[in-house]
C-alpha cells in the first residue's frame, strides 16, 4: 500500500493550524471542483484526494494518527531498513466498526490509504444525540459552488442497496449541516445510523460573501464615469442593467437590492448586491478626443 502525504497534497506544513488546513483546502476546491472543470478526469481526481486530505487534517483524532502513522513511516524510510513497511499495526482493527466509504459516496471516493487506516473511525467526527445510548451519527464533508448555494442543489448518495437523493437548500453557508437519517453505517445495535452532510461552500472569483450580501465589481471607462449611463452587471441569477449618474467617481459603490443571496430558512427573501465600480482610464486617445477633453478643462 502507498503512503499518501495529505500535508503535501494541500500544500501546507506539518504543523500548519486548522485555520491555514482549512484556507489551502478552500483555496484548492475553488481551483478543482467539478463544475468548475466539466470533462476533466484529471481535475475531478484532484479534487477527490483533496477532499480525503482535508477528511483526515481537519479531523482532530484522524490527524493525530495520521501523525504517529507519519513519524514512524519517516523513520522506517530513514533506517533503510529492508522489507516492507508495517502496516498491520495502523491498519483498522478486526471488530472496529466499519465504514463502507463507497457505498456512502460512490465508488472510488475514498482511496485503500485511507479506508484501510480509517476505515473504523466513521466517516467524519461523530455527533451525538441528547441520549447517550444513541449510536453516533456521522459526518462527512461535501464542497458546493456558491452558484449552487444561490439556487439550492442535490446530491446522489449510495447507501446498501438504495440511492437517496438528498435536496442542499438554496442559501446554505459553510458549515451548514444537513441531516439524512438512517443514511449511516449500523450502529451496535444493528440500527443503521444518521448521516450528516456539512456543506463547505467553495469562494467564487466574481462575488464575495458577506452572510446574505454579496459584493462584486464592474469596470466603466471614464466618459461613462463623466457622462452617466447603463451598465451590465453579472448576478447570480443573470445580468442586470446597473444605471450609471453623471460624475460617478472611481470606487463608488451602488447597492442593487434583492439580488444576493437568499436567506437560509426564507429563500423567499434576499439579501442585496453591492457593486464596487472602477473607472478605467484610456491609453491611447484621438486627437480630437484630447482636443474636447481640453476644451471641457479650460472651459471651467
Amino acid at each position: 500500500m502507498e503512503y499518501k502525504d495529505y500535508y503535501k497534497i494541500l500544500g501546507v506544513s506539518r504543523k500548519a493550524s486548522a485555520d491555514e488546513i482549512k484556507g489551502a483546502y478552500r483555496k484548492l476546491a475553488m481551483q478543482y471542483h467539478p463544475d468548475r472543470n466539466p470533462g476533466n478526469k484529471q481535475a475531478e481526481e484532484r479534487f477527490k484526494e483533496m477532499n480525503e486530505a482535508y477528511q483526515v487534517l481537519s479531523d482532530p483524532q484522524k490527524r493525530a494518527r495520521y501523525d504517529q502513522l507519519g513519524e514512524s513511516y519517516s523513520q522506517w524510510q530513514q533506517n533503510g531498513t529492508p522489507g516492507n513497511f508495517n502496516w498491520g499495526q495502523w491498519t483498522a482493527q478486526p471488530g472496529a466498526q466499519e465504514v463502507n466509504f463507497d457505498d456512502l459516496f460512490g465508488d472510488g471516493t475514498f482511496s485503500d490509504f485511507f479506508r484501510s487506516i480509517f476505515g473504523g473511525m466513521g466517516a467524519g467526527q461523530a455527533v451525538r444525540g441528547r441520549s447517550s445510548r444513541a449510536a453516533p451519527a456521522v459526518q462527512q464533508p461535501v464542497s458546493i459552488s456558491l452558484k449552487e448555494a444561490y439556487s439550492g442543489t442535490t446530491r446522489t448518495l449510495q447507501t446498501g442497496n438504495r440511492r437517496v437523493e438528498v435536496k442542499l437548500p438554496a442559501g446554505a453557508r459553510r458549515g451548514t449541516k444537513i441531516r439524512v437519517p438512517a443514511a449511516g453505517p449500523a450502529g451496535a445495535d444493528g440500527r443503521p445510523t444518521d448521516l450528516y452532510l456539512v456543506l463547505d461552500v467553495a469562494e467564487d472569483p466574481a462575488f464575495e460573501r458577506d452572510g446574505n450580501n454579496l459584493h462584486t465589481l464592474v469596470t466603466i471607462d471614464v466618459f461613462m464615469a463623466i457622462l452617466g449611463g447603463e451598465v451590465e452587471v453579472n448576478t447570480l441569477a443573470g445580468k442586470v442593467l446597473l444605471t450609471i449618474p453623471p460624475g460617478t467617481q472611481p470606487d463608488q459603490v451602488f447597492r442593487v437590492a434583492g439580488r444576493g443571496m437568499p436567506v437560509l430558512k426564507d429563500p423567499g427573501m434576499k439579501g442585496d448586491l453591492y457593486v464596487l465600480v472602477k473607472v478605467q482610464i484610456p491609453k491611447g486617445l484621438s486627437a480630437k478626443q484630447k482636443g474636447l477633453l481640453e476644451q471641457a478643462s479650460n472651459s471651467k
